[in-house]
């Protein structure tokens, strides 16, 4: 199992629902403005997000690189696959990376994911993403907690240090003989400074605004149009 794979499995117990449909409403509020025909939901989760902008009409695609979500996206009738936006062939008037997809990507990967997403845009194409700020990070992220439910136990531990976010999850779940699974990994989540986004060769980022999503300004909301 992938620490994505982890995560997948141990999200329901982390509380993050509303959030989630608080940037759901944002991403499509931004997006209601470009008349957008398609799009393509890179780090699509369960979904949920897709099936909204198909209710207003857009033909979605996701993709993501947890099979878990990919697998679970297809069981709802949905466009999915799990393979790397640098993979992904066709072209999408609006690309999105919603909740953190860009703070999982080092400065190099980061790169190259904005240089692949390009290559996906048409030509007025727009591309959405989150990232968290410094204080979403230092203030927000870091700490323990713990979720629990009749079958499974989360405790997540996340430690910010060198710009980074190291989160330890350990799961464990309770089997039809009542012994329980153990399973742990670590996910790393990087901090990005602006200033990392407005000199790109292939995208030009018109618009950041920095809103509050669990606390006072956590979180940067970046809108880029293709070269």
């Amino acid at each position: 199992m992938t620490n994505l794979d982890l995560y997948a499995k141990a999200e329901h117990l982390l509380g993050i629902e509303e959030a989630t449909e608080a940037l759901y409403d944002l991403y499509r509020s931004e997006l209601d403005e470009y008349k957008i025909k398609t799009l393509l939901d890179v780090g699509c989760g369960r979904g949920g997000f897709m099936q909204r902008m198909m209710s207003d009409g857009v033909t979605c695609k996701g993709i993501d690189l947890s099979l878990v979500m990919v697998d679970e996206c297809r069981a709802k009738g949905l466009d999915a696959e799990c393979i790397d936006v640098a993979q992904e062939e066709g072209k999408y008037d609006a690309v999105v990376a919603i909740f953190d997809v860009l703070n999982f990507l080092n400065q190099e990967e980061l790169l190259n994911f904005l240089d692949a997403v390009a290559c996906r845009l048409s030509d007025d194409g727009v591309f959405i993403a989150d990232i968290n700020t410094l204080y979403g990070f230092s203030d927000v992220a870091e700490g323990t907690m713990s979720s629990e439910n009749e079958r499974e136990f989360l405790v997540v531990d996340a430690v910010f240090e060198d710009e980074k976010l190291f989160t330890k999850f350990t799961l464990f779940e309770k089997n039809e003989d009542l012994r329980y699974t153990k399973y742990q990994d670590t996910i790393v989540q990087y901090f990005h400074k602006i200033r990392a986004f407005e000199k790109l060769s292939a995208l030009k980022l018109i618009e950041k605004q920095t809103f509050s999503l669990y606390d006072t300004k956590d979180k940067t909301l970046l809108i880029f149009k293709k070269r």
